[in-house]
C-alpha cells in the first residue's frame, strides 16, 4: 500500500467514525477540503512532512473505539517530540 493510499484510508476511516465527509476531514487536518479527493485521484500529491504531520494528527485525534486501519502504521504521540 502506497503511502497515498494509506492517508486515503486512514483519512476515510476516521470520516466514518466521526460521521464527517472526506473535505471535511481534509479542511480539518490539511486547512484544504479539496485536498484528500486530489490525492485519492492521483491528480495532486504532497510531502513527507505534511504526510507524517497528518498522519501523528490523525493518531493524537483518532475516535475512542474505532480501529486504525490494518495494514497502516500508527505513529506514536511521543514521535512528535524527537
Amino acid at each position: 500500500m502506497t503511502l497515498r493510499e494509506q492517508l486515503i484510508l486512514v483519512s476515510d476511516e476516521f470520516g466514518r467514525a466521526r460521521g464527517i465527509g472526506r473535505q471535511r476531514v481534509s479542511t480539518i487536518v490539511l486547512n484544504r477540503g479539496s485536498t484528500l479527493d486530489l490525492l485519492a485521484q492521483s491528480r495532486s500529491d504532497l510531502n513527507t512532512g505534511t504526510f507524517e504531520r497528518a498522519m501523528l494528527w490523525f493518531s493524537e485525534n483518532w475516535p475512542e473505539g474505532a480501529k486504525w486501519p490494518a495494514g497502516v502504521s500508527r505513529p506514536l504521540v511521543s514521535e512528535a517530540a524527537e
